[in-house]
């Protein structure tokens, strides 16, 4: 059993492989629903492996996926997982205008919605892409309806990353409104923020430092966020001709991954992110992020 009190937040960025940034130099959006999709069988594995430890956690999809996989979403919610929102087409926001981002979450929630039947409250972009100077993206998520989001890096990384950001859940007020924040866990060595959240880092890095994070966030009694992608849990994936480094991102670790996931939920308490959010728009102050005046 856990052998601490506090829950951490086990999330699921939930998408194809095919639609991976390592993979986007050969595989276009045209050529999406003539992959054969695989991302059922890695949902059901890591559904049969949360409920062997008794957690529920926040599965964040692509509308895309909602709208052709609608039986891979209604699997999600069948078991009582939180079912939040990836955006629709897998953009980055840092590649979308204003009105473009405003669309993207907006039918994303949609198609959540009536495909659910209850509420979607919370919001991820794909590959972290709310960074500093992209928080007209918050007042964005506020007037459509989303209540948090879970973007947010607190790192120093190229393409991504909100160095500043607190650690830790909290809230920030920008214009528009209120929005409550999730960032994904980091640890450091000597000052130096490192990210150890899950994804490619659970499979690139010693798991220890993944570990350390989370045992340094519940010393802290401060909840901190996991992620994983379907894809990542599917070793029998084709290998497509991408650039070294791409092979190495997205294809090294993945046999791996289900075992590690294992022992983090062995070692640490989760939950999903819907559970704590009531307790956090309650009782934690006020927040102000760069730019929001």
């Amino acid at each position: 059993m856990p052998s601490n009190t506090t829950s951490h937040f086990f999330t699921v960025d939930v998408e194809e492989y095919f639609q991976a940034r390592a993979l986007e130099s050969v595989v276009g959006r045209y050529e999406w629903l003539s992959r054969p999709s695989r991302v059922a069988r890695s949902i059901d594995a890591l559904l049969a492996l949360l409920d062997r430890h008794g957690v529920r956690g926040t599965f964040f999809v692509l509308g895309w996926l909602a709208e052709h996989r609608p039986e891979v979403v209604a699997a999600i919610a069948g078991a009582g997982h939180e079912v939040a929102s990836h955006g629709f087409a897998h953009e980055c926001v840092t590649s979308l205008g204003t009105q473009a981002f405003r669309e993207d979450v907006r039918s994303a929630k949609r198609v959540l919605e009536d495909l659910i039947g209850t509420e979607v409250a919370g919001y991820r972009a794909p590959n972290f892409s709310i960074v500093p100077g992209g928080e007209w993206a918050f007042d964005v998520l506020i007037e459509e309806g989303y209540r948090y989001d879970s973007s947010l890096f607190p790192i120093r990384r190229r393409g991504y990353g909100y160095p500043d950001a607190p650690r830790g859940p909290h809230l920030i007020q920008r214009p528009s409104g209120r929005l409550a924040e999730f960032p994904l866990a980091t640890t450091s060595f000597f000052r130096y923020p490192v990210p150890a959240a899950g994804g490619g880092y659970l499979r690139h890095f010693p798991l220890g430092i993944i570990r350390r994070a989370f045992r340094e966030a519940s010393d802290r009694r401060e909840s901190t966020t996991f992620y994983i992608h379907p894809w990542e849990v599917d070793e029998g994936q084709p290998r497509l001709p991408v650039s070294v480094l791409n092979r190495v991102r997205h294809y090294h670790g993945l046999d791996g991954t289900l075992a590690r996931i294992d022992k983090l939920l062995a070692e640490f308490r989760f939950g999903s992110i819907a559970a704590y959010l009531p307790k956090l728009e309650r009782s934690v102050p006020v927040l102000t992020t760069a730019g929001a005046a």
